[in-house]
């Protein structure tokens, strides 16, 4: 089976997010057009009935403003998972969805959280994390610019704001650093130039035999190259072509 690569735009890196982000807004609008409160099918901890708030509550926001604060934020960091992690985007999305949920679902204060918050630190978290572990050149980019962009949320994972669920920023935040450990297959791997593959023969690298034994440059002339080394003979051909003299 081949495996997806990632790194590789496809229409999915700008569908998908925009699916999901067109989603949580109709829900806003079924909310405001049919004068409709949806905030009961959030999560409510330690309890059977708010267990099913762990598939609804990331579609529902308690207005505007926190729909539009969660709106950016989301549609960014899920674009950059489906192109830089394309493979395991679906995996991730689909586990760190569940478990970001229940863990929010077990220590959470008795409230109802909401929200696509949790998710936006999932994306967050895993970004950065597994961008510095990689250590591929492009992905410890991409948590650098995460950390740029999103690095001020880390001050809500603490009870700073009591109207701000950041149990489930936190849950999100735990959820994407053991994401990052976890997922180890399939990753992209830096790339290896020619003198870093194990089959590599300094002998037979034509740039390294214009370097003697002390590491100096010497020009190597064709009189001067081995016996042993096959090379095509030389040939210069001159052409001649007579000056015609300009009628007065």
């Amino acid at each position: 089976m081949k495996r997806k690569q990632d790194f590789n735009f496809t229409p999915g890196v700008l569908g998908y997010p925009i699916v999901f982000v067109f989603a949580i807004w109709i829900v806003f609008w079924v909310e405001v057009r049919f004068g409709v409160n949806f905030n009961d099918f959030g999560v409510y901890p330690r309890k059977s009935s708010g267990l099913p708030g762990i598939f609804f509550s990331p579609f529902i926001h308690s207005g505007i403003k926190h729909l539009f604060n969660n709106t950016i934020p989301l549609l960014v960091l899920s674009m950059a998972l489906f192109y830089f992690y394309r493979s395991i985007s679906w995996r991730l999305l689909g586990y760190g969805f569940l478990l970001t949920g229940l863990l929010t679902w077990l220590i959470a204060r008795p409230a109802y959280h909401i929200g696509a918050s949790g998710i936006i630190y999932l994306l967050a978290s895993f970004l950065f994390f597994k961008g510095i572990f990689s250590k591929h050149y492009r992905l410890v980019a991409l948590s650098l610019i995460v950390v740029f962009l999103y690095g001020g949320m880390l001050w809500y994972v603490t009870p700073i704001d009591p109207e701000i669920s950041w149990e489930g920023h936190l849950s999100g935040l735990i959820v994407g650093l053991i994401f990052a450990f976890v997922f180890k297959k399939n990753i992209a791997k830096e790339p290896k130039y020619v003198w870093e593959q194990p089959d590599y023969d300094e002998e037979q690298d034509e740039f390294m035999r214009h370097f003697d034994e002390h590491g100096n440059f010497i020009e190597k002339l064709p009189d001067e190259i081995d016996e042993n080394e096959q090379t095509d003979d030389i040939k210069i051909n001159y052409i001649y072509k007579p000056k015609q003299d300009k009628e007065a």
